[in-house]
This record gives structure tokens, sequence and C-alpha cells, in this order.
């Protein structure tokens, strides 16, 4: 017979429970950085994963994880050697013919009619000439500015530095771990779980392998525009849209807005702008609606529709990280409900236990001989 104190009771646990939850999620929100660090260090590690599988036949793990992780460490470097001397080289010429630029611009202007009343108003072309004979000297009074960059700069650094750690330790215990985990699960669950993960870290592994794949396209494709435009490195500005393009959604945008600005200043202007805005904005969308959705539906084996809802879904809540990380997520679930659904009709296709014990404890009848 129920307590007269079973309601308070109820009121109380329910309270508790409500209360419990909400701490537990202020603790996630104040821990949002380092718990994103894991979530962007354990998609890296299962990423790695593949190679250092690769390399594991034929050298012991820790070499191939090492030889890895030192390539990976390589890429940045690389990349900045590559990127760095053409760009001071080109900020170095702009300041430096700033005036020549100036003057092609009022010689333009002079011969329209329009615009040179207009220059003759508001003395446009006299005021770029002056601020043109002013850059060379305004370049040392970048290090302010660069002073100021290099303090978000430090702090992205030692964010990724501690990213690349976590998942060098991931790589290296992750086996383990996962064995570990699926040794402590009852026989009979066992091996589903074994074969779920193994899953995911194949979708994970696959995905990485549709991004490097669509952004290789990306890299080639605008490799082929600017060389056709005579843009000077072209090769080194193909290498930035592929990085940027690994990311979804928004990386090609970023890679098509840092290379216009350098065909504006290195290209025959306006003709090679208008070019390589038509071809960013074309092959975007291309990209977005046709390659990225074919790519990864063969990568990961989810719908295109599903994989362009993922993305948009997690850059919006996410932003950046979301986007690179919807992908696989969705992959994860999918398999995850799969598994669950085989199990479930599992249960209620497995015989009685027993061999059609009672639930007394008896026996069925024999069938009566014939």
């Amino acid at each position: 017979m129920p307590t007269h104190d079973s309601a308070p009771r109820t009121i109380v646990r329910t309270v508790l429970i409500v209360v419990a939850v909400l701490v537990l999620l202020y603790v996630i929100y104040l821990l949002r950085k380092p718990l994103s660090w894991l979530v962007i260090a354990a998609f890296i590690a299962i990423a790695a994963a593949g190679p250092v599988n690769v390399l594991q036949r034929r050298m012991k793990r820790g070499l191939a994880i090492a030889l890895v992780y030192i390539g990976f460490a390589l890429v940045p470097i690389g990349l900045g050697a590559l990127l760095v001397p053409p760009l001071v080289g080109e900020v170095e010429g702009l300041a430096d013919n700033a005036p020549e630029y100036v003057d092609d611009i009022e010689e333009f202007v002079q011969e329209n009619e329009t615009l040179n009343n207009l220059n003759q108003d508001y003395q446009i072309t006299e005021k770029l000439k002056e601020e043109a004979e002013k850059l060379p000297e305004k370049i040392p009074d970048a290090a302010g500015v660069l002073s100021d960059i290099g303090v978000g700069l430090v702090n992205s650094i030692f964010a990724g530095v501690t990213i690349f750690i976590l998942s060098l330790f991931m790589v290296a215990g992750g086996p383990r771990w996962v064995n570990g985990f699926v040794e402590a699960q009852r026989p009979e669950h066992a091996e589903r779980i074994e074969r779920t993960l193994r899953r995911i870290a194949n979708a994970v592994g696959n995905y990485v392998g549709g991004a490097l794949l669509q952004a290789t396209i990306a890299g080639i494709a605008a490799f082929i525009v600017l060389t056709i435009l005579g843009i000077p490195f072209a090769g080194p500005l193909a290498v930035v849209v592929f990085f940027f393009d690994l990311i979804p959604v928004i990386g090609a945008t970023i890679a098509a807005v840092l290379v216009l600005a350098v065909v504006a200043i290195t290209g025959d202007f306006p003709v090679d702008v208008i070019v390589w805005v038509a071809f960013a904005i074309v092959y975007q969308q291309v990209e977005n609606y046709v390659i990225q959705p074919q790519i990864q539906k063969r990568a990961t084996e989810i719908e295109p529709f599903v994989v362009l809802v993922a993305v948009l879904c997690g850059a919006t809540l996410f932003g950046i990280i979301g986007a690179l990380l919807a992908i696989p997520t969705a992959a994860s679930i999918q398999i995850a409900i799969h598994e669950w659904r085989d199990y479930r009709r599992s249960l209620i296709a497995a015989p009685p236990e027993g061999g059609g014990e009672t639930g007394s404890g008896g026996t069925a009848p024999e069938p009566a001989a014939s």
C-alpha cells in the first residue's frame, strides 16, 4: 500500500534530477573549450588510425605513429614556406608600385568624361596619390597590428599543439582502450559493439579520404583557371584553395576571397577579376550540391540530402567545427541506429530461452505420438 509521503518524495526526487541535469549542463558549458578539443582530437586520431594501421604492417606501431604525426607536423611548415615568401614579395611590390597604379587610374579617369567630372569635383585621384606615396612608410607601422594578431596566433598555436598531443595519445592507446571496453561488455553484446565501433571508425576514415579528394578537385580546378589567366603563384594559390576547401560550406568562399585579392593585384583588372569571381561562384555551387554530397555518399554511405542537411545544421550550431564534424557524426548516428535495429530484431526473432520452458519451471508437453 503506498505511503502518505510518496508524493513529496516523488516531487523531491524530480526536483533533484532537474537540478542535477542543470548542473551537468552548466559544467559542460564551462568545459566547452576542452571538450571541443577532445572531440577534434578524437576525430584526428580516427583519421590518423588508417595510415598508422597501413604502416604498422611493415614496422612497429610506435614508429608508424611517429611517421604519420611527423607528416602532419610538416604540413603547416611546408605551407608557410610555400606561401609566405611570395606573399611578402607581393606586399612589398604593391607598396613600391602603388604610385604607378594611381597614375594608371588617373589616366583612365581622364579618358572618361563622367569620371573626369567627378574627379574634378572631389579630387579623388589626388587623394589616392597622396596615400600611395605614404604607403611604403606605413609598412613598419604594421608591426603594431601584427603584434595584436600575434596574441591570437599564439593562443591558436597552443590549442593546436594541445589537440595534436591529445590525438597522439588517443592513437597510441586507442586500441587498448577499445579492447578493454569491449571485453567489459556481456559476451552476447561484445561482438556487436566491436563491429559498430569498427564501422564508425571506417566511416570517419572514409570521410577524411572523401574530403581530401574533394579538396584536391578544387585545388586542381583553381590551378587550371589561374594558369589560364596568367596569375603568378598559381601553384601556391591552388594549395591555399586545397586546404581551405577541407572546411565544408564556407571554406571555398574564404579561399576564393583570398585568391581574389591576389588576382586583383597581379592580374588584368577587371577582366581577370570577373572571370575568377564567376568561376568561384559557379564552382562553389557545384561543389556544395553535387561534388560533396556524391563523394560523401560513397564514402560514408549516407544520402546526399542527409549530408547537406548535416553540414548546414552543424555549421549553424557550432560554426566551422560543427561543419567539419557534421558528416562523420551523421554517419556514426546512422550506423548506431542500424545496429540497434538489428539488435532489437534479433531479440524479437529469437526463440524463448530454455527450449520452450514455461514460466513455472516446467517443460512444454511433448507432441503426441502418431
